[in-house]
């Protein structure tokens, strides 16, 4: 529960979440499926090949391993085969990598009661084959070709489909879904719906008994009955469909059955073991195939099939409804008066669960892209079954796979064996995990299910995850600054795994012990000059910058976990102090190496910035002046040691003092003092001093650099008028600034790091500048931008790169996103323009979304900003302090609590506002004075009028929420000025 005012309360959300947690009920048995992979075969076979390690959908839902599924297929009459399946363009395809060709859109989600997505489908011939061409023939200096650009939408001819997925309130295993199409289009238009539900299969490998293959079977007129081995038995029972023509005759959905099956003979021209294959809907309902089905009514795949096209079909601004329940009983029999009530609630109670994380006042187009980006990442948490030895050596009832397979990049993961839900970073583009990108995941994860986002670390610190060099991403601390927990156990168990995979970074990047690290690359792809990941050929080692700086910032999260065990473990006093010492050997590293007078370094004072170098060995040495992120990076290796904390851990405090004392050059050399205290009497452990800070950021928030409209550049826009060369044997090497899609096919050319924005490396920035702060304060000001004789502090510039990152996603006042490039559909077409993509990275001077167009991984970092400053967000209004934002990460500060404090005269309180009960329709929110009466009629629009005990419950929880938030806008208000809000001392140890 997200604490306020010192108040515990449990939303019906959290409620099921503790339940989760504790064991007590399965919530997250059921959710979002497997994606498949763009390259695993070819678009065309997906309808006909039965899937190997996973399966797809659209909207799709299945248990924790995958065996059952739950998707949504449609047809528009027009298509030459059923919509069962987003289509995209692989790499190879794509004129700018692989990239999906849709319009859908994650509307709603919670974890796990209640899913909401959009699908805008085409009334027209959905355009395949000019997708493919017209993509195909364009160069990589244009634009992607995509599905709006087709003219398929155009005149509104296409449907809106929402589909819905709520659990029943208190059966984790009871599942309700309803599916709203509504015409957008001038004409009636004919759609059938085919809700599917089948077993991936898992008896044609030869791995498993034949006696346990799964089964579904008829059970009533509008019904049917499943069998599995581990699931038991479960029932599909559908709902009779109002009509959409003069008749008034409802649509009765018609049963049909096949087995999930490759068709050996439509692929191969081989014959089928059976006639009753994959791809049997696709012939009997769009080929007229009435022998496709199994008129016995069983197998391992069933539809039903919903056929909306009486009197040409849905008229226009009307919509077809489809609902049925996936259920363990059997009862055929469904009450849609109940069936919606239940939709409805659960849709109600996500309001009530999300506004609870955000309740400071932010306008309500900044709280929709927050939910959806949160939305995303519940959407993009998929079921991943891969076992590398079968994979590898292949299955015993198929032809053995090529012995090529065993030496493919990553072949020495022989240990992979992944049979969890993990986060994704895109649902279609890149359904596959890395740990760099998990790591940012479980950042806006933490907001929602800090259990979950726990869990996706641990999992990647299991044996069967974990690379014996243990590769796997970071911890954090959110869970206990919203929810109130901490989970030691779980941080200890992490950091053990964390301490080899460090181990193993410093052993094979630093293999000469230099304290400079080299070689692969941090997925920075196309940043520098040379393939990064591959041997240079100049010769030599490329020693970068980025790569040291970031693992003097792992060497600092490894310190902060120690410090944090040492609070309640004091063994863990003498490791904390090896990071700390290993910290300042690799911060001298950056600019000292032997202390010889005419050394070089990745540090260049004639610039003010680092650089990566080649090193041929000795002082033999050459920088490749390009200003990138790889300069920016240092800056992450950055933290303070509280005073409070100092003398809780007197064995680690004296450690530190000891080294001041007798190591003191190398203490004071280049690193902001470590001997003189800051703000708070603070140390500050840096890899860059004061003066090269300054440089540094003068450079960084130069608008003609690297400082954005909406956000940092990954590469300065100096080099788009002074790009830099090389010329090796004969072949020039170049970097230019391109601040939009990649113009090389370098890494596969579906990612760009020679200008555009990244949330992800912005948001480690935010956090440095903030830390930074925390250390200097009020005094130390730098010019922002830089020429503009505007001076702020650190915790300011912060602040208005979260501004400048969230103008990203909100509309200016001329009612444009800048991530929508202009498209005036995307931007004021009542359908679209409330609907979001969160892209996976932006143009750096349009701000234009790129690449994957689902990337609510990294990209979801947007909701975290939003909790943060979106209250105060420059619009235009002045910026408030950042203190509530730094409080919810910096937590050492030993905090001085305000005392419990009460809702002055005249300050508004802010409640969610109660919402009618419609087919389609979206949840809103307002912030309007409320009085108790108000407050009392929303809490009874979530409970049940029987549950007195609860209404009661929410009620108090309201109080001290509002509480909460007038002492906050109190706050703001006595703190601010014409110049806008600043801060007071006590600032940051005040407990949000």
């Amino acid at each position: 529960m997200v604490v306020f005012d010192g108040h515990e309360y449990l939303t019906e959300e959290e409620k099921r979440l503790k339940e989760d947690r504790n064991r007590e009920k399965y919530w997250k048995k059921w959710g979002p499926p497997d994606g498949d992979a763009w390259s695993h075969f070819p678009h065309a076979h997906a309808r006909s090949r039965a899937f190997r390690w996973g399966e797809d959908g659209i909207a799709g839902v299945c248990d924790t391993h995958g065996y059952q599924n739950i998707g949504f297929t449609f047809w528009n009459e027009e298509d030459d085969f059923l919509k069962e399946r987003l289509f995209g363009l692989s790499n190879p395809q794509g004129n700018h990598g692989e990239s999906v060709k849709e319009a859908h859109f994650h509307v709603d989600n919670t974890p796990h009661s209640y899913m909401k997505l959009l699908y805008k489908y085409p009334q027209k011939k959905f355009p395949y084959e000019d997708l493919i061409e017209e993509n195909g023939r364009r160069s990589r200096e244009e634009k992607e070709y995509q599905i709006t650009d087709t003219g398929v939408f155009d005149e509104d001819r296409y449907w809106d489909i929402y589909i819905e997925t709520a659990k029943e309130t208190d059966d984790a295993e009871e599942l309700l879904f309803r599916v709203t199409a509504w015409n957008r289009g001038p004409d009636p238009a004919p759609l059938h719906i085919i809700p599917h539900v089948w077993f991936r299969n898992t008896w044609s490998w030869g791995r498993e008994p034949e006696d346990m293959k799964p089964s579904i079977e008829i059970n009533e007129e509008a019904g049917a009955k499943s069998q599995h081995h581990y699931l038991g038995n479960r029932y599909f029972n559908c709902s009779p469909s109002p009509g959409v023509g003069s008749s008034g005759d409802d649509v009765l959905p018609k049963m049909m059955f096949t087995e999930n099956d490759t068709n050996f003979d439509s692929l191969y021209g081989q014959k089928n073991a059976q006639p009753y294959v994959k791809d049997a809907f696709h012939r009997y309902i769009v080929d007229g195939e009435k022998d496709a089905i199994n008129p016995a009514q069983k197998g391992t795949k069933c539809a039903a099939w919903f056929n909306f096209n009486e009197d040409g079909g849905v008229n226009p601004g009307e919509c077809a409804v489809v609902r049925f329940r996936f259920s363990q009983k059997d009862q055929t029999y469904v009450d849609e008066e109940l069936f919606d009530e239940i939709i409805e609630r659960r849709r109600e109670e996500a309001d009530d669960f999300y506004y609870r994380l955000s309740p400071l006042p932010i306008s309500d187009d900044m709280r929709n892209i927050q939910r959806q980006a949160f939305s995303g990442m519940m959407w993009t948490k998929q079921h991943y079954l891969f076992i590398w030895d079968q994979w590898a050596n292949g299955d015993p009832a198929m032809p053995p796979p090529p012995d090529s397979r065993k030496n493919v990049r990553n072949s020495q993961w022989k240990h992979m064996h992944c049979d969890d839900i993990l986060s994704m970073p895109d649902s279609w583009e890149y359904p596959f995990f890395a740990a760099w990108d998990s790591a940012f995941h479980c950042i806006p994860l933490a907001m929602m299910d800090p259990d979950f986002a726990k869990k996706q670390l641990d999992l990647f610190t299991r044996e069967w995850y974990c690379h014996p060099n243990g590769q796997l991403p970071a911890t954090f601390k959110i869970e206990r600054k919203m929810y109130g927990r901490q989970d030691i156990d779980f941080l200890e168990r992490v950091f053990q795994k964390l301490l080899l995979n460090f181990t193993w970074w410093v052993n094979r990047k630093d293999a000469d012990g230099k304290n400079v690290f080299e070689g692969g690359f941090l997925g920075l792809d196309n940043i520098g000059l040379f393939n990064r990941s591959e041997p240079l050929p100049t010769g030599g080692v490329l020693e970068q910058a980025d790569s040291t700086g970031w693992m003097a910032f792992y060497c600092l999260s490894m310190l902060n976990i120690a410090l944090e065990l040492a609070k309640h473990r004091r063994t863990y006093e003498d490791i904390a102090s090896k990071f700390f010492e290993h910290f300042i050997f690799i911060s001298d590293a950056m600019t000292f190496r032997m202390g010889s007078k005419d050394e070089q370094s990745l540090w260049n004072e004639d610039d003010g910035f680092y650089y990566d170098a080649i090193s041929w060995g000795g002082p033999w040495m050459k920088q490749l002046p390009v200003r990138s992120l790889v300069g920016l990076i240092p800056l992450y290796a950055t933290a303070t040691l509280e005073p409070e904390l100092m003398n809780k851990l007197p064995s680690f405090k004296k450690r530190v003092e000891w080294f001041v004392k007798n190591r003191n050059d190398m203490a004071e050399r280049n690193m902001a003092s470590i001997a003189k205290r800051g703000k708070g009497d603070r140390i500050l452990l840096s890899i860059v001093s004061k003066d090269r800070l300054e440089k540094i950021l003068k450079r960084m928030l130069d608008e003609d650099e690297f400082f954005s409209e909406h956000g940092i550049r990954s590469l300065s826009k100096y080099h788009k008028e002074h790009p830099f060369s090389m010329d090796v044997n004969g072949q020039k090497f170049e970097v230019g600034y391109v601040p939009g899609d990649s113009l090389s096919g370098l890494f596969g050319g579906n990612s760009n790091w020679r200008g555009p924005i990244w949330l992800c490396v912005n948001f480690l920035l935010v956090e440095s500048l903030q830390r930074f702060f925390l250390f200097y304060g009020h005094e130390f000001q730098v010019e922002c931008p830089t020429g503009s004789g505007d001076y702020m502090h650190l915790g300011k510039v912060a602040e208005e790169i979260q501004h400048r990152l969230q103008h990203l996603f909100v509309r200016k006042d001329d009612g444009r996103r800048s991530i929508n490039a202009g498209d005036d559909r995307l931007d004021f077409d009542e359908h679209w323009k409330d609907n979001l993509w969160f892209h996976e990275f932006f143009d750096g001077d349009s701000g234009r979304g790129l690449g994957s167009t689902h990337q609510c991984g990294w990209t979801g970092l947007i909701a975290r900003l939003i909790h943060d400053t979106g209250f105060n967000c420059r619009l235009p209004q002045t910026p408030r302090t950042p203190s509530v934002a730094m409080s919810h990460y910096f937590d050492d500060i030993l905090h001085r609590s305000l005392s419990n404090g009460t809702p002055k005269k005249g300050m508004r309180h802010i409640r969610r506002s109660s919402t009618a009960r419609s087919i389609g329709a979206r949840s809103d929110f307002d912030d309007s004075v409320n009085d108790d009466e108000d407050v009392r009629s929303t809490t009874a629009s979530i409970f049940p009028s029987d549950d007195p005990e609860r209404v009661r419950e929410k009620e108090e929880a309201d109080s001290h929420m509002h509480r909460y938030v007038s002492d906050q806008l109190n706050h703001y208000m006595e703190r601010g000025n014409s110049k806008g809000y600043d801060l007071t001392g006590d600032d940051l140890e005040t407990k949000a």
